[in-house]
């Protein structure tokens, strides 16, 4: 196993008990709540990205890049892309 693979494992059972930089770990945050909780963002959430470094285009990046692939996910499971014929 690699190193790589190590971090996958850690990130696939809790990314917030993996060994990330302050900056990987809020943007984790941020799009683990996008994706679960989207009602519930504020801009305190923005602003928690802003202090770990990332500026505008960082934030819009990381904001449009979950929400495009919860979006592509969805579209897929709708239509039932992957899934075997029932």
């Amino acid at each position: 196993m690699s190193l790589d693979d190590e971090l996958a494992a850690e990130l696939r059972r809790d990314h917030t008990r993996a060994n990330l930089p302050d900056a990987d770990r809020a943007m984790l945050d941020f799009v683990v709540k996008l994706t679960e909780a989207p009602h519930a963002h504020t801009r305190e959430d923005v602003e928690k990205l802003r202090a770990a470094g990332f500026d505008d285009v960082g934030v819009s990046q990381i904001t449009m890049i979950a929400a495009f692939f919860n979006y592509i996910n969805r579209v897929a499971d709708a239509l039932g892309v992957g899934k075997p014929d029932e």
